[in-house]
């Protein structure tokens, strides 16, 4: 069993395809197809289902993923330690976020420091964002919400309360802070099952004594957004995400609100990688100059 046979496997199978793999490692398709086919051939195992378009892991070869996760994985720690007294940070940081609007601020500042790190960003709900960190899809996770695992290395930003919002010209929203009693009388456009802000929000209902019905249940915040938008309804997001829409009315909740958190995470046994190192210091500075109420993008 040779390196490059299963250096060949390992990026096949997180890139998500030979062509993909022979691009990020550099090399011809054929090149990391016969690695490959070699490596399947030496130990009489098929590690991938190429019978449809889209090439599958076979039950062995995800077993032989979580062995190689954590052997390239190894790898990486080895070459950042080696690395270390190199003075400038380079490489390529993936971070997966619930809200861009959690990190604009902190990207701006990170990229001015460390401008040879190539910062690619995308989205994906808590529970996609929990997954990326867990399979190393990413490096840094962004979460409108607080996440208490040992497996991950968290901190907070900092925090916002939950505030409804309306198009403007909606017949009958309210003009001031409203109650979720008062709210519930008009449809509401909430997100989907799961969603921390529904979770809160349906939690401040119960104690209230009320259950809260959506006339409209849709996935992901841009999508409650437009709908709300177009009329459909009451929204709800907190205020770190509310943005700036002049389509849409801000409603404050009356009383004490519930209140979301805006949490940086990583898994812990890679918060010493010299990339993800980088990415927290520079957060836990951050985050000691963002006042509690305002938006962590601010």
């Amino acid at each position: 069993m040779r390196h490059v046979q299963l250096r060949a496997f390992h990026f096949v199978a997180t890139e998500g395809g030979f062509s993909r793999a022979a691009r990020a490692l550099g090399l011809t398709q054929p090149a990391i197809s016969d690695q490959v086919r070699a490596l399947e051939q030496a130990h009489d195992v098929l590690l991938f289902d190429r019978s449809k378009k889209q090439i599958r892991l076979t039950p062995q070869g995800e077993q032989l993923l979580r062995i190689t996760r954590a052997m390239f994985e190894h790898e990486a720690r080895a070459a950042a330690f080696l690395a270390e007294s190199r003075a400038v940070v380079a490489g390529h940081l993936r971070i997966i976020a619930d809200s861009a609007q959690h990190v604009a601020g902190l990207l701006g500042r990170f990229r001015t420091r460390h401008p040879k790190v190539r910062i690619t960003l995308r989205s994906g709900n808590s529970r996609e964002v929990e997954a990326a960190l867990a399979a190393y899809r990413a490096e840094i996770g962004v979460l409108g919400g607080s996440l208490r695992a040992a497996r991950f290395e968290s901190l907070l930003l900092g925090a916002s309360p939950i505030v409804a919002f309306a198009a403007r010209d909606l017949p009958g929203r309210p003009h001031g802070p409203a109650t979720l009693q008062e709210l519930a009388r008009l449809p509401l456009v909430l997100r989907e099952p799961g969603s921390v802000t529904r979770s809160k929000l349906e939690e401040q209902a119960r104690e209230a004594g009320m259950e809260l019905s959506p006339a409209i249940e849709a996935e992901g915040r841009e999508a409650v957004r437009e709908i709300v938008a177009a009329g459909g309804g009451i929204g709800f997001v907190s205020r770190a995400e509310y943005g700036h829409d002049p389509r849409l009315v801000m409603i404050p909740l009356a009383g004490t609100p519930p209140t979301m958190e805006e949490t940086v995470l990583c898994l812990s046994q890679r918060k010493e990688l010299r990339l993800i190192r980088a990415f927290m210091a520079l957060a836990r500075q951050y985050a000691q100059t963002v006042p509690r109420d305002a938006p962590p993008g601010s």
